[in-house]
């Protein structure tokens, strides 16, 4: 990889920063790495992420914190976004210059502009010479705005206008310092951050003074803060940092569809809280050293999401890869600050996407219509497709001629059962896919994962994706809402080209599904046994089980639903689902014996009632027999009411009637 290799000392080492050229981002990044790195400055902090992720620069250099105005947070939830890994921090005194035209006097100066924050950390000095601040949207960019007279604010004239911003912008934009150092508190730091694509926690000794920032998140129970830390505070491991913040929204879709997956109780949005918090951490250790082994193991076992952002050594001090080409630069000739303001990839166009389908069967239609709103599509299969690929307004390729197929195309997704994955991919040339993207869009991800990456070249990127979504009888393939806040589970198992990456992904994140990002392997352990329960009862209940009826519960229409589901599936897909999980004899054993256990309690129940009724019966026979033996008694007797008999005559006072 491009950063994290040996340079040879003929080469350039790009370093991404957010801002104009002469930025104090840059001047960080030349303290921490010298003067001959090629400083590219990005109109944004995710631009930077993605300069590095798309290998078009080696390390950006950011802010993550500083000493008056506080955490970035921007930066930590791109951290969380996007696979780099932090493998330096320097922190930079900021020293404001006032920055003015040759021949203008301090006395001339009316305006001052400057990004808000350097105005505000500068208010005292303006105040006192009776000078305006006028915010824009960039330090350097003021510098840049006065040295070449353009879109200046109303009012302010390169004659009557200084800038606040570093020496270096000043020396790049050929500005005179009219005053340095003019900032109200002299404690302002910048704490930067040095990102790459791999990680230098193994090359960390013991004699170097390590840091490793951490962000997790803990279960809404009481004390589960307390027994976080104290996973680190009895191993004496102290903390520079502790921090929280609201979960970005990628997580917190991550965190729902894992609670999800723990059974009905946590499914009610009701026991979902509306603030879920992460906690960022810096302790003062590095990743591998065998205390902090010990506590991050324990700290997994308190929290429900864990993520090292890095381990790397304190206080500007490099090692490892970086070390090596920082050095190899000082080999170079004798050049002078080298900055940019642009990467070849903005002056491309944004462009549709030419995506190839490989397995068209229902599924991979689905699959296309939506695409081809957007993106041009087209698709092969074993069998003839063409009739059904003519109606959704796709090419169709016949499953011969695979190499004019794949010849052009940006995105490949093989759409076929699993049982005939393997044989798929080794059909594929190899020379055909090489910068390509290929997606996998199987129900289990950790098995085709593993055929991708055996079989594919290093140049070839992958990602493995679950629609946990696909056509039912009742949806419209057409409407929006079949994929509004259905989930789509997703790996960037291996990518190079970001933008293609981003473009396929954003195909299902403008169709508004719930974006989950976790690994092939987190998500076959929290969905495999589910979904071959959920296919397996479907395919249990034909539509004889399932008869029309007038009037419908919701549980009868949830059914319903589940069996038109599974019956649009082929078996393939199910014996897939079956074949793959190493659980599934045991869930069909489980099933089998659910339903013995059922039938056994039915035939009990059976067996208790006819008893019941049986005894019931010879009880109300026996009682028959007894209530005629008594009343045949008192017949005999003559005391049929079951009152003694009275003289007849006898009213009951001893006395005859008249």
């Amino acid at each position: 990889m491009v950063g994290m290799e040996n340079h040879g000392s003929n080469e350039v080492l790009r370093v991404a920063f957010q801002g104009e050229p002469g930025a104090y981002s840059e001047k960080a990044t030349r303290e921490l790495l010298g003067g001959k790195v090629v400083a590219i400055g990005r109109p944004n902090f995710e631009a930077c992420f993605r300069a590095v992720a798309s290998r078009e620069c080696d390390y950006a250099c950011l802010p993550v914190e500083n000493s008056l105005g506080g955490s970035i947070h921007e930066n930590y939830d791109l951290m969380l976004r996007y696979d780099l890994t932090i493998v330096a921090e320097h922190e930079f005194r900021v020293k404001h210059c006032l920055l003015a035209k040759d021949g203008v006097k301090r006395e001339d100066i009316k305006y001052a502009i400057s990004h808000p924050q350097a105005l505000a950390q500068c208010d005292n000095f303006l105040r006192g010479l009776g000078i305006t601040p006028v915010p824009t949207y960039d330090t350097a960019g003021s510098a840049k705005m006065i040295a070449t007279d353009s879109s200046m604010p109303p009012g302010c004239t390169p004659e009557n206008t200084a800038a606040i911003a570093s020496d270096l912008a000043g020396r790049l934009y050929g500005l005179k310092c009219v005053d340095k150092g003019i900032e109200d508190d002299d404690t302002n730091f910048t704490r930067f951050l040095l990102l790459a694509r791999a990680g230098v926690s193994s090359f960390l000794t013991k004699k170097i003074p390590s840091k490793t920032s951490i962000v997790f998140t803990l279960p809404d129970t009481a004390g589960a803060l307390y027994k976080a830390l104290a996973c680190f505070s009895l191993r004496d491991i102290d903390f520079s940092k502790i921090e929280s913040r609201p979960t970005s929204a990628s997580l917190l879709n991550f965190l729902k569809f894992r609670s999800q997956q723990k059974g009905r109780k946590t499914r009610n949005k009701a026991d979902m809280p509306r603030f879920r918090y992460c906690f960022y951490l810096d302790f003062l250790e590095g990743e591998l050293n065998e205390n902090s082994q010990n506590a991050m193991a324990h700290l997994r076992e308190q929290a429900e999401f864990v993520r090292i952002l890095g381990s790397y050594p304190q206080k500007s001090r490099l090692v490892g890869p970086v070390a090596t080409e920082v050095e190899n630069l000082k080999t170079m000739e004798a050049v002078g600050p080298v900055s940019l303001d642009s990467l070849p990839s903005d002056l491309e166009e944004e462009k549709s996407l030419q995506i190839g389908i490989i397995g068209f069967g229902t599924f991979g239609q689905y699959l296309a219509r939506r695409f081809s709103k957007q993106h041009k599509v087209r698709c092969t299969d074993q069998l003839d497709k063409s009739t059904d690929a003519r109606k959704i307004g796709v090419d169709y390729f016949a499953n011969y001629d695979m190499a004019r197929f794949l010849k052009d195309i940006d995105v490949l997704v093989i759409a076929v059962p699993m049982v005939e994955f393997e044989n798929v991919v080794l059909s594929l040339p190899g020379e055909s896919l090489r910068g390509k993207l290929v997606v996998e869009v199987c129900p289990l991800s950790s098995y085709p994962k593993s055929i991708l990456l055996r079989h594919l070249d290093q140049d070839v990127d992958i990602i493995s994706s679950h629609p946990m979504f696909g056509p039912g009888v009742h949806d419209d393939p057409y409407s929006t809402a079949t994929w509004d806040g259905r989930p789509f589970v997703y790996e960037k198992v291996r990518v190079a080209d970001l933008r293609r990456c981003e473009a396929f992904l954003d195909i299902f994140g403008q169709a508004r599904c719930q974006m989950v990002e976790m690994t092939a392997e987190q998500h076959d352990k929290s969905t495999a046994d589910a979904e071959f329960v959920t296919h397996l009862t479907g395919r249990l209940l034909d539509h004889q089980l399932l008869p029309p009826t007038p009037v419908t519960s919701k549980e009868y229409a949830a059914l319903c639903d589940l069996a038109d589901m599974t019956s649009s599936d082929s078996f393939d897909l199910f014996y897939g689902m079956f074949k793959f999980n190493d659980r599934a004899k045991e869930h069909l054993n489980q099933m089998r014996d659910n339903l013995a256990k059922v039938e056994r309690q039915l035939a009990a129940k059976e067996a208790y009632m006819a008893a019941s009724n049986e005894m019931k019966n010879a009880d109300r026979q026996r009682l028959i027999a007894e209530t005629k033996l008594l009343l045949q008694e008192i017949a005999k007797s003559g005391d049929i009411a079951g009152i003694p008999s009275k003289e007849k005559g006898d009213n009951g006072s001893g006395k005859d009637l008249p």
